[in-house]
C-alpha cells in the first residue's frame, strides 16, 4: 500500500489544513474590513483574538530564550492586522444598528468597564479607557520600542565581534567545525530577531494610535447618525458606551501584545524561564534583605492612619520567608562546614613522601595580575583555549599532550606568564588584561598608535590597544588577538618547537600499548627479541621526526618502516630516515602548495660532499663537523638563500641526497632551526620538485651565491 493509502483521508485533510491555515487565516482578516459580518462570527473572533493574545503573552513568559519565539515579529503584525480588521467591523457594525447592536463581547466589556448607569458610569468609564490607553501608548509601547530599537543596534554592532569570536574559538580548535557553524547561525538568527523586532515594534504603537482614532471615528460618527438619520433619544449614552466597549476589547489583546514584546526585548541578556529567574533573583536573596523589609513594615504599622490589618499580615509573611530563607542558608554552610573536616582529616593521615618528585610534563605559570584568566566565575576561557590547543596538537603532531598543569606563581611580575617543560623556562611573555594586541604581518596600510610591544609566540612587533579601537586596526591590516587567544598561540608554537623533549619514556610505551590493540602484529615484530628495538630506541626515532615538526600520528607506517630496516641496522639515524621516507607523502604535502609543486633549494654538489666528509659519529650519535670558516660560510649562504626565498612568499626548503640530509640539517638547526630539509627519497611521484636556486659557497669570500 502507498504511503497515502496507508495515512488515511483524515490525516490528508488534517495536513491540508496546517498547510493552508496561515494563508486561509490571513486572508479572512482582510476580506473583514471590507465585508460586513454577523454579530455572532464578531463575537467569535473577538474571542479568539484575546485567547491568542494571551497565548502569546504566555508563551513568552514560558520561553527559555527570546529568539527561541523566532516567529514572534511576525505574530505581532497578523495580530496587529487581526485587531484592525476586527475593530473595523466592530465600527460598521455599531454605526449601522445603534441601539439595536446586539454583540455580546462588546456590550459586555461596555457594561462591566462603565458599571453604574447613566452620565456618571459614561464619564467613569470613558476617564479608564483614555487611561488604559494612555498607560499603553506612553508607558509600555513607547518603552519596548526604545528598548528593541537599541537591542537591534546593539546586536548589529556586535555581530561582527562575535562572529570572529568564533573564529578565533575554531582556528585554536576549541570548537569543532559543526560547533562553529552552529554559534555562527544562531548569532545570525540573534541579528535577524532584533531587527525584525525593532520592525515589528512600530505595528504595535500605530495599532494603539488608530485604535483611538477609530473610537473618536466611532463616537461622532455615532452622534450624527444616531440623532440625525435615527432620531434616537438616548445617543449620548448608547454610543459612547459601545464605543468604550469596542475600544477595550480590541485594546486588551493589543496590551496583552505589547506586554510581551516588552518582555522579549528587554530579556535580550537573560536566558531560562521567566518564573525560575524571579525565584533565583528576588527571592533568593541574602535573609537580611526581608528582616529589614519587614521590620520598615512593622514600622509602618504603628504609625497613625496607615492599615495596620494590611501592613502586618504582610509583615509576618516577609519574615517567615526570611527566616525559612535563613535556616536554609545554614544548613548549606553546616554542611559545607562538615565536608572541610572530612577532607582535613584525610588530610592528616600520615602520608609517606616519594624522595623523587616528578615534574609536570608540560606547566603554565601565572602572575596574579593573570589569575583572573582561570577564574570560573568569569568564565575560565584560557581553560578552554588550553583544552583546544592540546586537541589540534594531537591531531596535527599525532602527539597527546599531557594536561597543562596552570599554577601562579608570586614570583612572576602581575602580568607575566611563563611556559615550562619538565621544569626548565621554555617561552614566557607579558599580557594587559582588558587590551588587544595587534600584530604587524607585513601587510599594514596604516599605522596606529599603542604601546609598542613584541607577540610572544612568532617576535613579530606588535602595540597594544583598547577594545574600541579594534575594528580600526583589523581594518588598518593588523591581526588582533585577545590575552587568552595570545597565550593559546605561544601555547601551540611552544608544543611544536618542543614536541620531542615533551614525549616521554612512558608516553611512548602508552602509544605502542595502544597501537598493540588494534595492530599487534606490527608492534610485535619491532619489539621481537634479538631483532627488534628497545622502547628507547622507539623513543629516539619519534624524537628525530618531531624535532623537525614531522606528525607521528601514522604512527602504523612509521613502526612498519622500522620493522622492515631494523634487521639490516639498528642505527638510530637510518632508521629515522627511513621512516621519514615512509611518510614521504605527509612531509611533501606538508611543505607543497596548493597546485603541488615543492618550491626547493638545491646545494652544490661539492658543497654537499665536503659535508658528508664533516660527518663525525659521538655517543649521542652523528653531528657535521665543518672547520669553523667553512661552517660561518655555509651558515651565511643558507641564510641568504632562505631570506631570498621567503621574500617571494615561499617557505625555505633544501633537497639533497639521502646522505647528506640529516647532516644539513645538523650544521644548520642552531641558527636556522625552523629550515626544512627534505631528501630525494622523500618526494613522493604526485609532487613536483622546482628549483628556485642553489646553495653555494665561496671560498675566496666566505659568501654564499644562488
Amino acid at each position: 500500500m502507498s504511503d497515502e493509502a496507508q495515512s488515511g483521508p483524515g490525516n490528508n485533510i488534517w495536513g491540508f489544513f496546517k498547510d493552508s491555515f496561515p494563508a486561509v487565516a490571513v486572508i479572512t482578516i482582510v476580506v473583514a474590513i471590507i465585508f460586513p459580518m454577523p454579530t455572532v462570527l464578531l463575537d467569535a473572533l473577538m474571542a479568539v483574538n484575546l485567547v491568542f493574545s494571551l497565548l502569546i503573552l504566555l508563551i513568552v513568559l514560558y520561553t527559555q530564550k527570546p529568539t527561541e519565539f523566532s516567529l514572534f515579529p511576525t505574530l505581532l503584525l497578523v495580530s496587529t492586522i487581526f485587531s484592525l480588521a476586527l475593530n473595523v467591523s466592530s465600527t460598521r457594525l455599531i454605526l449601522t444598528q445603534g441601539a439595536r447592536f446586539d454583540g455580546r463581547m462588546i456590550r459586555a466589556f461596555s457594561t462591566f468597564v462603565v458599571g453604574s448607569s447613566g452620565t456618571e458610569g459614561l464619564v467613569v468609564g470613558f476617564i479608564i479607557f483614555i487611561i488604559i490607553i494612555a498607560v499603553q501608548i506612553i508607558v509600555i509601547t513607547k518603552g519596548a520600542t526604545r528598548v528593541s530599537e537599541v537591542a537591534a543596534r546593539f546586536t548589529l554592532d556586535s555581530m561582527q565581534v562575535k562572529m570572529m569570536a568564533v573564529e578565533t574559538e575554531y582556528s585554536q580548535g576549541s570548537i569543532t567545525e559543526e560547533e562553529a557553524k552552529k554559534q555562527k547561525a544562531e548569532i545570525r538568527q540573534e541579528s535577524d530577531f532584533y531587527g525584525s523586532m525593532d520592525g515589528a515594534s512600530k505595528f504595535i504603537s500605530g495599532n494603539v494610535k488608530i485604535g483611538v482614532f477609530i473610537i473618536v471615528v466611532e463616537m461622532l460618527g455615532g452622534f450624527i447618525i444616531g440623532s440625525v438619520m435615527y432620531g434616537e433619544a438616548d445617543v449620548f449614552s448608547t454610543y459612547i458606551s459601545l464605543a468604550v466597549g469596542d475600544g477595550l476589547v480590541t485594546q486588551l489583546p493589543a496590551l496583552l501584545v505589547s506586554t510581551a514584546m516588552g518582555i522579549v526585548v528587554t530579556r535580550a541578556a537573560a536566558t531560562g524561564v521567566l518564573s525560575q529567574q524571579v525565584i533565583n533573583q528576588i527571592f533568593g536573596r541574602d535573609p537580611l534583605v526581608y528582616w529589614i523589609c519587614s521590620g520598615v513594615l512593622v514600622f509602618l504599622s504603628v504609625l497613625p492612619g496607615f492599615p495596620w490589618y494590611v501592613l502586618l499580615p504582610m509583615a509576618g509573611v516577609t519574615a517567615y520567608h526570611a527566616y525559612r530563607t535563613m535556616r536554609v542558608k545554614k544548613r548549606v554552610e553546616n554542611f559545607n562546614q562538615m565536608m572541610t573536616k572530612t577532607r582535613d582529616k584525610k588530610e592528616e593521615k600520615p602520608v609517606d613522601f616519594s624522595p623523587v618528585v616528578p615534574l609536570d610534563p608540560l606547566s603554565l605559570e601565572l602572575g596574579y595580575g593573570l589569575v583572573p584568566l582561570v577564574e570560573k566565575e568569569k568564565g575560565a576561557e584560557l581553560l578552554e583555549r588550553v583544552q583546544g590547543v592540546r586537541r589540534q596538537s594531537a591531531y596535527d603532531l599525532g602527539l597527546v599532550i599531557p594536561k597543562v598543569r596552570i599554577i601562579d606563581n608570586s614570583i612572576l611580575e602581575p602580568s607575566e606568564y611563563c611556559f615550562k617543560i619538565k621544569g626548565v623556562d621554555s617561552g614566557r611573555g607579558k599580557i594587559r588584561l582588558g587590551y588587544f594586541l595587534c600584530i604587524n604581518p607585513g601587510m599594514v596600510t596604516q599605522e596606529m598608535e599603542g604601546e609598542k610591544t613584541v607577540d610572544p609566540a612568532f617576535g613579530l612587533p606588535a602595540i597594544w590597544i583598547e577594545h574600541d579601537k579594534r575594528d580600526d586596526a583589523e581594518r588598518a591590516g593588523y591581526t588582533v588577538v585577545d590575552p587568552p587567544s595570545i597565550i593559546a598561540t605561544h601555547l601551540t608554537e611552544i608544543i611544536r618547537r618542543h614536541a620531542a623533549d615533551i614525549l616521554g619514556l612512558q608516553d611512548t610505551q602508552a602509544i605502542l600499548d595502544t597501537l598493540r590493540k588494534e595492530y599487534p602484529a606490527v608492534v610485535e615484530e619491532v619489539l621481537r627479541e634479538g631483532k627488534g628495538l628497545r622502547i628507547t630506541e622507539i623513543q629516539k626515532i619519534l624524537h628525530g621526526l618531531l624535532r623537525e615538526k614531522v606528525s607521528i600520528r601514522n604512527m602504523v607506517s612509521v613502526l612498519e618502516a622500522i620493522a622492515d630496516y631494523a634487521p639490516v641496522s639498528k642505527n638510530i639515524w637510518f632508521l629515522t630516515e627511513k621512516a621519514r621516507q615512509a611518510l614521504a607523502s605527509q612531509i611533501c604535502h606538508q611543505y607543497a602548495d596548493d597546485d603541488r609543486r615543492l618550491r626547493v633549494l638545491t646545494v652544490d654538489p661539492s658543497v654537499e660532499q665536503r659535508i658528508i666528509d664533516a660527518k663525525y659519529e659521538t655517543a649521542s650519535g652523528i653531528v657535521c663537523a665543518l672547520d669553523p670558516p667553512t661552517q660561518k660560510a655555509w651558515i651565511k649562504a643558507v641564510a641568504k638563500a632562505a631570506a631570498a626565498v621567503k621574500e617571494k612568499g615561499w617557505m625555505p626548503v633544501i633537497l639533497c641526497s639521502e646522505q647528506a640530509r640529516f647532516l644539513i640539517k645538523n650544521s644548520t638547526d642552531r641558527e636556522l632551526p625552523d629550515l626544512a630539509v627534505l631528501s630525494v627519497p622523500e618526494i613522493v611521484p604526485e609532487i613536483i620538485p622546482e628549483a628556485v636556486g642553489m646553495i653555494r659557497i665561496d671560498d675566496a669570500s666566505n659568501g654564499a651565491e644562488m
